[in-house]
């Protein structure tokens, strides 16, 4: 048997490369991001096996027979082994290249669920505690059951590990900090975050679908373009518009605008320099208790990045956690790891372009899958 590794920019590309090679009978293995050693290569990592092909005697042309159902069944079974085979091998060769140095006596099942939390690009030391907090979890309650019944399922082990991972992180899919109008939030982040389109957004979903009162706010005088592309957005939608160039002028119309249900205020895209040379908007937003600022950030951001930007702009002292481009990335460790150390609650994921459809509430179950992948029973009910 022949197993090979294939690197590329994409998984697909990848796969492709191994079917042309090894045939459409190659089976999968593994498939991961490569590792850093490797990444030269190509983004992503997968793993093939197939069959080594017979080598007919010379001059002689290999017969070609159907098999019998005998030889039917001998078949059906050496590749349900095959299969078996692959399986462990595919586990065994996940766990080496994630489980952590200087870490044994743990379960096999506890080793793949560790592995899988580090695929997604959670920190291995969050990944471990989450691991270990859920293995301990299984014992206590394994130890409470009669001897002769002591023994962790797969579905209680998968419980316990989502439990754990759901008490690390908190969602507050809301705009607004206090239940009477108006409702009035911010969105804080930097350049080509997605701040506009994701206003557009939840002015849609959460004022006009309900039939509330929206007023759209401005402070992006930097680019012409932006406030441009809001005041279009803004007549499209049929709902009041201002551009303000001072905190002064932003202040004023939020005091004269109290009838409105939901204003939602866009601000410009800054730099560490930005901040540094112009703080006042930061000062004014935090100051203001009825304001709810939100940090929109984007997912497919590199982990070291996405920590580094949200510490640059706690300077807003931001209330909530938004993310865009989720239809960018395939892993939303990321977003999980600045949840869990900053103990800020996640408001709403954006997925794409689509005005308004390419927004939703962020919910517990919504990240846990992402991070863990569905159940095996709610995987087959969807097939």
């Amino acid at each position: 048997m022949r197993i090979k590794s294939y690197f590329a920019a994409a998984v697909e590309d990848a796969m492709a490369q191994a079917r042309q090679e090894l045939g459409p009978e190659a089976m999968l293995v593994n498939s991961r991001k490569a590792p850093p050693e490797a990444r030269h290569l190509g983004e992503y990592e997968v793993v093939f096996a197939a069959e080594d092909a017979p080598v007919p005697a010379e001059g002689a042309a290999a017969p070609i027979q159907p098999p019998s159902g005998n030889g039917a069944n001998r078949l059906a079974m050496d590749v349900a082994s095959l299969k078996n085979e692959l399986e462990g091998m595919r586990r065994a060769l996940v766990r080496s290249a994630f489980a952590p140095a200087r870490w044994s006596g743990v379960s096999p099942t506890a080793s793949d669920a560790y592995a899988a939390l580090a695929a997604q690009e959670v920190l291995p030391s969050l990944a471990r505690e989450i691991v270990e907090a859920a293995e301990a979890r299984v014992s206590a309650a394994c130890s409470m059951l009669p001897r002769g019944a002591q023994s962790a399922d797969k579905a209680n082990w998968r419980q316990a590990l989502v439990e754990e991972v759901r008490s690390r992180f908190t969602v507050e899919p809301s705009l607004g900090r206090g239940e009477s109008p108006p409702r009035v939030a911010a969105l804080v982040g930097p350049s080509g975050s997605g701040k506009t389109t994701t206003l557009v957004k939840l002015a849609v979903q959460y004022g006009l679908a309900s039939r509330r009162p929206v007023l759209l706010l401005s402070v992006d005088t930097f680019r012409i373009a932006a406030a441009a592309q809001l005041r279009s957005f803004a007549a499209i939608l049929g709902v009041g518009f201002e551009v303000l160039e001072t905190v002064g002028a932003l202040a004023q119309a939020i005091g004269k605008n109290r009838s409105k249900d939901l204003i939602l205020i866009d601000t410009p895209g800054f730099g560490p320099a930005d901040m540094e040379a112009d703080c006042g908007l930061a000062q004014f937003l935090t100051s203001r208790s009825d304001i709810d600022t939100q940090l929109v950030l984007s997912s497919s951001m590199k982990a070291a990045d996405l920590t580094r930007m949200v510490d640059r702009f706690e300077i807003f002292r931001p209330q909530r956690l938004l993310f865009t481009r989720l239809d960018e990335t395939e892993s939303l460790g990321p977003v999980f790891n600045e949840a869990a150390r900053t103990g800020k609650p996640l408001s709403f994921f954006a997925n794409g372009q689509r005005i308004p459809e390419d927004l939703e509430a962020v919910t517990w179950d919504l990240l846990v899958e992402r991070l863990l992948g569905a159940p095996a029973s709610q995987s087959a009910s969807v097939a």
